[in-house]
This record gives structure tokens, C-alpha cells and sequence, in this order.
């Protein structure tokens, strides 16, 4: 995939949190494919092609991907770039319209460390004088 220097220049990277990258790997092809075209949009500062929804009960800023086969619900759960990265908290299937809780607590949990993270980031570059 040919990228311009203006686009890569802009992108913001994608961190994939616990296993949300081997689950997202894990979906079928043309589901993996929207997501994953989803996020490359994200990245370059449009709005995604999929569905999308606001989880404010996990979070502030952050949102879900929202994609489906014949079979089932997928979900891709992210915060909404921070800095110059986009951290995809879960990805997960789901088989009923409401999302299970043990999947909000996976994305609450992760993003507290992604929190905690960039808050010792922050603290680490004013220290040493960045």
C-alpha cells in the first residue's frame, strides 16, 4: 500500500492493548478488514467507516468500533488519540445487544493502565527536560 509522506507524516500510531491484536486477528477476514480500515482512518484524523459509539461508561474519549457478519456482533474498543496514539483497549465478540460486563471491565481495566502510563510518560519527559 503505497502511503503518502503527508499522510505517514500525520498518522497516529495504533497501540493494541493485552490481547485485543491477536483477538482482532483472530475475526473473520472481512470483518478484520473494515476494522482494520476503520482504524487506518482513525489514524489519519477522519472519521471511521464503521459504526461507531461513544462508551463514556468506560470512559472519556473513548469509543467503540462496531462491525457484524451473518454470524455475530464484533467490537473493537479504543481511546481516542491521546498525544499521537490511538490505544485499542478489547476487541471482543458479542452474540447479544447488550455488551457483556466482563468485556467493559477488560476495557475499563486496560484503559487505567494506558492512563497510568502516559501519566508517568508526561511525568519522565518534564524530569528530564524534553
Amino acid at each position: 500500500m503505497m502511503v503518502s509522506r503527508e499522510e505517514s507524516q500525520q498518522a497516529a500510531e495504533v497501540h493494541f492493548e493485552g490481547d485485543s491484536l491477536e483477538v482482532l486477528s483472530a475475526f473473520p477476514s472481512a470483518v478484520k478488514q473494515a476494522l482494520g480500515f476503520a482504524l487506518r482512518q482513525l489514524q489519519i484524523g477522519r472519521e471511521p467507516t464503521c459504526q461507531t459509539r461513544s462508551m463514556s461508561s468506560i470512559g472519556p474519549g473513548v469509543y467503540e468500533l462496531k462491525e457484524a457478519d451473518e454470524r455475530t456482533w464484533y467490537r473493537a474498543i479504543y481511546l481516542s488519540k491521546v498525544g499521537d496514539v490511538i490505544h485499542v483497549l478489547h476487541c471482543f465478540e458479542k452474540d447479544s445487544r447488550k455488551t457483556d460486563r466482563r468485556d467493559v471491565a477488560i476495557a475499563s481495566q486496560r484503559l487505567k493502565l494506558v492512563r497510568q502510563r502516559i501519566q508517568e510518560q508526561r511525568a519522565h519527559e518534564k524530569h528530564s527536560g524534553k
